[in-house]
């Protein structure tokens, strides 16, 4: 990849992707006023059968797109599709040809639930660890990580997300570290070993220097006294000098020129994590889908192919908070993301789409009477509500569903560890 150019199409020759598969997402908690009927599985071929299933589809694999919906389990699907597909409807996510489970557990000593780390370092090396853990074994030695060994072969690769790109998820893809704390010194992998061409999400303070102002003081609203935390230098100076273009804003990402890209769009993440009515916001600057569709037209310049991760962390934050409203909002946003998804793969067919959660957050229920939990929620196309009840502020240990599309998509039918998804992925992208 370092001897070839990414060409990024102007944003209106792509921005029809989506308006051409017909993936429009309705929701009823931020669109007041569109058209109703018009969510995700009302499309033509979003579900089985469509273009491009499996069993038509070439055996090979150039491109893979890992779309991980942070703390989503299958109840959280559930209730998204009720709110934003009705009772006879489907996600573009649920509507995907294959579909299995993943088991989840750690190997951790004190814990027998996952974190983010841990689970996300299962899918990146296909070794399960202890929870914090960034792709290093149970004894701490660093592990050839999926992200950064797609690079090694020649591929092109990138990030998104709506937590800090230095996060665990992103983090187990593309670095090595003990302790996914140390963010500062994750960001600094990017840039002298993985070097993904693309990363786009929050996570601006980890970058600079203590005491150093960046695009995003305090945004969106948090601790007053938060503010830039690094300790490894100015790491935005020096990945412009590495030749990545910087942006902060829609604006700039919008007019992106060719080459390598990194996008931070807040101080942390995209959005403030708190309960329903207490300072929550769920207001990216820019939308995952559109960091998504950005993504894709660089990467996809690439003739030897690409391999993108695609993170969702607002699920995860919200359940944390046992928020409803927002989590449904957060899985709104991820349905648009995979509407982009599956559209570039329609177009594309040898890209593998896998939608799946590291973990469960909240441990999540769906009632048809008032509780002590969130609602009531319309259920899309008819006069029923439901409400969201939680047993946890926590992760469980629930197995978390996986659904795929593409090339070898059927490798994920039935149930398996989360490992499994190393043993799939990282002989398609490194041969």
């Amino acid at each position: 990849m370092s001897t070839k150019t990414l060409r990024w199409l102007a944003a209106p020759a792509v921005a029809g992707l989506l308006a051409a598969a017909g993936l429009i997402l309705f929701n009823p908690l931020t669109d007041a006023g569109a058209e109703p009927g018009a969510g995700p599985g009302a499309e033509s071929g979003a579900g089985p059968g469509a273009a491009g299933s499996a069993s038509v589809l070439p055996r090979t694999v150039r491109n893979v797109i890992f779309i991980n919906g942070d703390g989503m389990g299958a109840a959280h699907r559930e209730a998204a599709r009720l709110f934003y597909a009705g009772p006879r409807g489907t996600l573009t996510m649920d509507g995907f040809p294959v579909s299995g489970r993943l088991t989840t557990s750690p190997d951790d000593p004190a814990k027998i639930v996952t974190d983010s780390a841990a689970g996300a370092s299962a899918w990146a090396t296909g070794v399960a660890t202890y929870n914090g853990a960034i792709s290093v074994d149970p004894d701490g030695n660093a592990l050839p990580a999926l992200g950064a060994q797609a690079k090694k072969a020649g591929r092109a690769t990138g990030l998104v997300t709506t937590a800090q790109v230095t996060d665990a998820t992103p983090a187990a893809f593309f670095a090595n570290a003990k302790d996914r704390a140390a963010q500062d010194d994750i960001a600094r992998q990017y840039l002298e070993k993985s070097k993904p061409d693309v990363i786009l999400g929050g996570g601006e303070d980890w970058w600079l220097p203590a005491g150093k102002a960046g695009a995003h003081r305090d945004k969106p609203a948090e601790d007053p006294a938060e503010g830039s935390r690094g300790t490894k230098g100015d790491l935005l100076a020096k990945a412009q000098q590495n030749g990545y273009q910087y942006v902060s804003t829609r604006a700039q990402l919008n007019a992106v020129k060719p080459g390598k890209l990194l996008g931070l769009f807040a101080n942390q993440e995209m959005f403030q994590q708190n309960p329903e009515g207490q300072g929550d916001v769920y207001q990216p600057v820019v939308s995952l889908a559109d960091m998504t569709r950005t993504a894709l037209t660089g990467l996809s310049a690439d003739p030897d192919g690409f391999f993108l991760l695609v993170e969702e962390e607002a699920v995860d934050e919200f359940a944390h908070d046992d928020n409803g409203k927002r989590v449904l909002q957060a899985m709104g946003e991820l349905e648009k993301a995979v509407a982009v998804a599956k559209a570039f793969a329609a177009n594309h067919p040898d890209t593998l789409v896998i939608v799946t959660g590291d973990h469960e957050t909240g441990g999540l229920a769906i009632e048809d009477h008032a509780g002590d939990g969130d609602g009531p929620f319309p259920v899309k196309g008819t006069e029923l509500q439901f409400w969201i009840d939680w047993t946890t502020k926590a992760h469980t240990g629930q197995s978390v569903p996986i659904t795929a599309y593409g090339p070898l998509a059927e490798k994920f039918n039935g149930q398996h560890p989360n490992t499994y998804v190393h043993e799939v992925l990282q002989p398609l992208l490194t041969n």
